[in-house]
């Protein structure tokens, strides 16, 4: 697909592109202003993706070869639909990359990807602050849950 002049190609992330998915978390992380990774959390991140038994799909986007920008996501369950769903945990694209249609891209892809795999629905959270993702969303025709309340329960005592 031509994007202006530059090719974008989507693919599934594989083992040898830890080092590249690692650094697109670092600079999404960067960019919500959130602490990097510690080495451990690192190595998760790897096996949980990349080891025996995958906890999370990742797809990576390539302009000029170039990665730019991924999206990770796994599947939930709803127990009214008796289907998965897929939940996109993140979706990232650098900042001098954005409106070239990669994150379309990156996002189609996760669609057509959660069709493969019999979802019903897909399903995120946006931070409140981020208008530009939720314009890009909506443009899509997502909408937000009015009537859903996001709650966490930190198993390790901390507030994140």
């Amino acid at each position: 697909m031509m994007q202006g002049d530059h090719q974008v190609v989507v693919r599934k992330a594989k083992k040898e592109d830890e080092k590249t998915l690692l650094e697109l978390v670092s600079s999404l992380a960067d960019y919500e202003k959130l602490d990097p990774l510690d080495d451990d959390a690192k190595e998760r991140l790897v096996e949980d993706g990349f080891g025996t038994d995958p906890r999370y799909v990742a797809y990576l986007a390539f302009e000029d070869e170039k990665a730019v920008g991924y999206a990770l996501f796994f599947m939930t369950y709803s127990t009214f639909l008796a289907r998965p769903t897929l939940y996109l945990e993140d979706i990232f694209v650098l900042e001098d990359h954005r409106k070239s249609g990669v994150g379309k891209k990156l996002f189609m892809e996760c669609i057509k990807e959660a069709k493969n795999l019999g979802c019903e629905r897909m399903e995120w959270t946006v931070l409140d602050w981020n208008i530009k993702a939720q314009g890009f969303y909506e443009k899509l025709g997502a909408k937000p849950l009015g009537d859903w309340i996001f709650y966490r329960l930190s198993l390790d005592g901390k507030a994140n």
